[in-house]
């Protein structure tokens, strides 16, 4: 049998933003109650007084802020260290049967020279490059014959560092992105592996996301 609770719930549960920041406390609920009214009120067939929405929102935003936003908070408090690079370049080619030849001989320029800057990932159809500024020259000699669907300039790449328990506890990246996006930063990249990841933002942006991750450890 459904319940105002349940049918609640399952509302808050449909909108990532929403069901964070209930767990933050900063949303009216009252407010919010006349929002979610019609809504719970359609799908449980009756009419519904806003004190009940506005208890049931309640309960679910100290439920929440118990089982999600606790563990997740005391993650981020242990986020390492941040280092953060600047004038890099993002190359997209599609993948291609000797594209793998050319990053092979594009890893041998980068080791070369130890203090520039490389990441690679593949997908299904493309392969994405970041490299400095330096090496924009290379990458477009050395894959000129390859198929490029996006070159972006004057990028700066922050990469963090996570505890081992980050891949034991929901939400830890959501939670992250959540917060760039609020802040209005676009992210070019995300680069990950089991213990930290990248993102790769625009030169003007990186201010302003490096602060967003840093004040994370602070929560």
């Amino acid at each position: 049998m459904k319940t105002i609770s349940s049918v609640v719930e399952q509302y808050i549960k449909k909108k990532p933003f929403l069901q964070s920041a209930l767990a933050q406390g900063i949303i009216n609920l009252t407010s919010l109650s006349r929002i979610v009214k019609p809504e719970i009120e359609n799908e449980l067939g009756k009419d519904i007084r806003n004190g009940a929405i506005v208890m049931a929102l309640k309960r679910l935003s100290d439920d929440l802020e118990f089982r999600a936003t606790h563990k997740i908070i005391k993650v981020l408090k242990n986020i390492g260290e941040i280092t953060v690079r600047s004038s890099l370049t993002d190359f997209t080619f599609l993948v291609s049967e000797s594209i793998l030849e050319n990053q092979s001989q594009l890893l041998e320029e980068v080791n070369k020279n130890k203090d520039v800057f490389y990441t690679s990932s593949r997908g299904v159809n493309e392969l994405n490059i970041v490299v400095s500024n330096s090496l924009d020259g290379t990458v477009e000699d050395l894959f000129k014959n390859e198929k490029c669907t996006q070159k972006a300039t004057n990028l700066s790449s922050i990469t963090v560092k996570l505890p081992a328990e980050n891949v034991s506890v929901p939400g830890i990246y959501y939670f992250i992105f959540q917060r760039l996006a609020w802040e209005g930063i676009v992210l070019y990249e995300v680069i990950s592996t089991t213990n930290e990841f990248t993102i790769l933002v625009d030169d003007k942006q990186v201010d302003v996301a490096f602060k967003t991750i840093k004040d994370l450890k602070m929560l």
